[in-house]
């Protein structure tokens, strides 16, 4: 029965989310209609932006800020969240989830994929096209819009407008290292760990775990840097482990589970699975990968899996997962000064996930 309770609460809490993002698009739908001069075929093509491409995903981004800021004010010793605070932090919830949003929609276009959460690529929309780049800036500015309307007065607006700024920054330069990390050909040399924890720790961990976390120490009041650097050294290992599960979704997840085709290979990507498969690789396994890595044909892609398999990547994930999962239990476990169950929520919440 207590199970049944918890999955109730989570899904009431995710409907209640939800709720905040319809008023939040009402918001700047009238910001438009009330200080721009638009034609209503614009007002339509900017309300889709923000219905298809920001809500469905799994929110946990979103929902993560909601239960940091719980975690770090109840846990504090400031006592219940009030509801005011409560809608503050789903506002910035949505923030993440708008910037998460940004994020994937050029990502995609760069990547060139096929599906997203389950339905085409905006950009993949005939009546879109490359036109879903200003979509995508689009997405990023509504994020300061939504706090200037509903922040601006908290003495920590600045801080937390700085941090939206920060990891925005942070994240595309992970962006320009992923794609640059290959250049046109294969280059079996630039799959190694510290290129791909490199671009782990500046494309993912930090807006997808950290940024989380800072928010909810932000509105709580925490002033002291080594705890936030304690925080981010916590929110990156988390965020290492979250990455190297995708790269694993990519190659081996089920696309009707994760919602979208897996690419990485066909783009030449340095993933977890490369990077281990050339730890134990022989020249003979070099030459599959140097023959049908980076290409875009279903056979090639065949080949480089079943060399995986061979290699036993997958088992090797296995592993590294149960071992990702102690050490980072670890490092909660001895976090002294603050509040630990923002981390405990996060870890348990991408472990051993299937999408």
């Amino acid at each position: 029965m207590a199970t049944s309770t918890a999955v109730v609460t989570q899904d009431v809490k995710r409907e209640q989310f939800l709720e905040v993002f319809a008023d939040l698009v009402r918001e700047l739908d009238e910001d438009l209609a009330n200080n721009y001069d638009l034609p209503e075929y614009a007002k339509v093509y900017i309300h889709r932006n923000m219905v298809y491409n920001v809500p469905h995903g799994k929110l946990t981004r979103g929902l993560a800020v909601v239960e940091c800021v719980k975690a770090f004010w109840e846990g504090s010793g400031k006592g219940d969240m009030s509801p005011e605070l409560t809608h503050s932090a789903q506002i910035l919830g949505w923030c993440v989830e708008f910037l998460q949003a940004f994020f994937l929609v050029a990502d995609d276009i760069m990547d060139g994929s096929l599906t997203r959460r389950g339905q085409p690529c905006f950009f993949r929309l005939p009546e879109i096209g490359l036109k879903a780049i200003n979509d995508s800036l689009m997405l990023e500015m509504m994020i300061f819009r939504m706090l200037r309307r509903h922040l601006k007065g908290e003495e920590y607006y600045i801080a937390v407008v700085e941090l939206f700024q920060d990891m925005t920054y942070t994240t595309e330069v992970g962006q320009l290292l992923d794609l640059t990390s290959q250049g046109g050909e294969v280059d079996l040399s630039k799959f190694n760990e510290e290129t791909l924890y490199r671009i782990y720790r500046y494309k993912t961990c930090y807006y997808s775990f950290y940024l989380s976390v800072a928010l909810g120490m932000i509105i709580s009041g925490v002033q002291d840097e080594k705890l936030y650097s304690t925080a981010k050294e916590i929110c990156l290992a988390i965020g290492e482990y979250f990455q190297a599960q995708d790269d694993m979704l990519d190659c081996f997840g089920n696309p009707e589970v994760t919602g979208k085709v897996g690419t990485d290979i066909e783009e030449n990507k340095c993933t977890w699975l490369s990077v281990e498969a050339m730890k134990v690789a022989t020249e003979d396994d070099k030459d599959i990968l140097l023959k049908n890595y980076g290409r875009n044909d279903v056979e090639c892609v065949a080949a480089v899996k079943d060399l995986y398999r061979r290699l036993m990547i997958p088992e090797k994930f296995e592993k590294y997962e149960g071992e990702s999962y102690s050490r980072i239990s670890e490092m909660i476990s001895a976090v002294q000064g603050m509040p630990t169950g923002a981390f405990v929520f996060l870890l348990n919440k991408v472990y051993k996930r299937k999408k």
